[in-house]
């Protein structure tokens, strides 16, 4: 038998192993996306860096949902899918038949991007039919970026706060597909309410919790309707976390 030079050996065997298991192999130890890293890893850091004028007060929230958006705007989806290895992230994922199943997205470590990111950050994930529910926040703010999938949203200006009620305006009503995004303070669009329209849909969340210290943060939900009043307002009824998703989960 004669003997395999290297360089064909190099050459017939290259071939044999770039096959799909190993692009998986490669994929999963993040060589794969190492020239994706520096870029999404830069648009990280800018949200962190803005969300940390924000909860500094260097920066006001109407402003702040501003320049979020236009990052959300600049965002490749392909490169921000890989980086959060949303492929492994959503295999056999099983969606829940009402509202939305939150999925931990993890960010691979990379020099220049700090490790404790002053966001919150997940993966919303809904069927078609089902909705990430209509509710409000209080002392935070968060932007929406769709990954893939289509939904229908509606925002909602939250314009007083009464015991039982609250009184809101619609801002917003659109289809919003994969690339589509928007956001919500406690000044602008603080309801909202989104519903898949294809068989699944999500959407990457972050959120700056605790922006005025001594004000409780967290979700509120309510009935948006409600009682139409003078300028095309709407009396919406405060509820339960279990009737809202009972009604529009």
């Amino acid at each position: 038998m004669s003997q395999v030079s290297r360089r064909q050996f190099s050459t017939e065997t290259v071939g044999a192993l770039l096959t799909f298991s190993f692009l998986e192999t490669i994929y999963e130890s993040d060589a794969f996306s190492a020239e994706i890293k520096p870029i999404a890893a830069q648009w990280l850091k800018d949200l962190n860096d803005l969300g940390k004028e924000l909860k500094g007060g260097k920066v006001k929230q109407v402003d702040w949902q501003k320049k979020v958006e236009g990052l959300f705007a600049k965002a490749n989806l392909k490169d921000l899918m890989k980086y959060i290895n949303f492929k492994k992230l959503t295999a056999n994922l099983k969606l829940r038949d009402k509202g939305e199943r939150s999925l931990r997205a993890r960010f691979p470590k990379v020099e220049g991007l700090p490790t404790n990111l002053v966001f919150g950050h997940q993966v919303f994930a809904v069927k078609k039919g089902a909705s990430v529910v209509p509710h409000g926040h209080n002392n935070m703010a968060t932007a929406f970026l769709v990954l893939d999938g289509s939904f229908h949203g509606r925002h909602y200006d939250r314009l007083k706060d009464e015991k039982k009620h609250m009184i809101i305006k619609p801002t917003i009503d659109k289809s919003f597909k994969a690339g589509g995004y928007s956001s919500i303070s406690d000044h602008k669009d603080n309801i909202h309410w989104f519903k898949a329209t294809s068989d699944k849909a999500f959407i990457f969340n972050i959120h700056v919790m605790g922006l005025t210290k001594g004000k409780r943060t967290g979700r509120v939900y309510i009935d948006p309707d409600g009682d139409r009043i003078s300028g095309g307002r709407i009396r919406a009824r405060r509820i339960s976390s279990k009737e809202v998703y009972k009604k529009y989960g």
